[in-house]
């Protein structure tokens, strides 16, 4: 299945807009001498894959000196909508409140597919002084330029 060039164009913009926003996020906690904290957001079932994902979480963020918070968040099942997603909407919340810089998942399908809605959540985020992160894809390069 090919993607249309247009397609492929608009998700490189909202790529080109997270990265933005997570690094004046970033860069703000570390002008004040935070270290960056990620609350772990997942779209799994409870048990092994949720486990996995979290320690894959966890060694990504090691790898960016991120600090994974103690509370995660997940929603189960095919992915609803992101306003019917409780899991979701608490990751937004604890973020917003200061709890986080950014919300970390595995990918950006356990986030949205919908690229309307993604950059609605993307600009919310933003405007609460949050990030949404996700793992690079296998050779795609790391927030700091090595290759994942």
């Amino acid at each position: 299945m090919t993607t249309h060039p247009i397609a492929r164009a608009r998700a490189a913009r909202l790529e080109a807009l997270r990265r933005e926003y997570m690094t004046k996020v970033i860069n703000g906690a570390h002008r004040r001498g935070r270290q960056v904290r990620v609350a772990p957001y997942f779209l799994a079932e409870p048990g092994p894959a949720r486990a996995a994902d979290l320690d894959t979480i966890a060694r990504y963020a090691r790898q960016q000196e991120w600090q994974v918070t103690r509370s995660t968040f997940a929603d189960i099942g095919q992915p609803p909508p992101l306003a019917q997603r409780s899991g979701f909407g608490a990751a937004c919340r604890y973020a917003a409140q200061g709890f986080a810089h950014g919300i970390l998942a595995i990918a950006r399908p356990a986030i949205t597919t919908d690229d309307d809605a993604y950059l609605e959540i993307l600009e919310y985020l933003h405007a609460r002084g949050v990030f949404l992160a996700y793992l690079p894809a296998e050779g795609q390069p790391l927030p700091d330029g090595r290759s994942s």
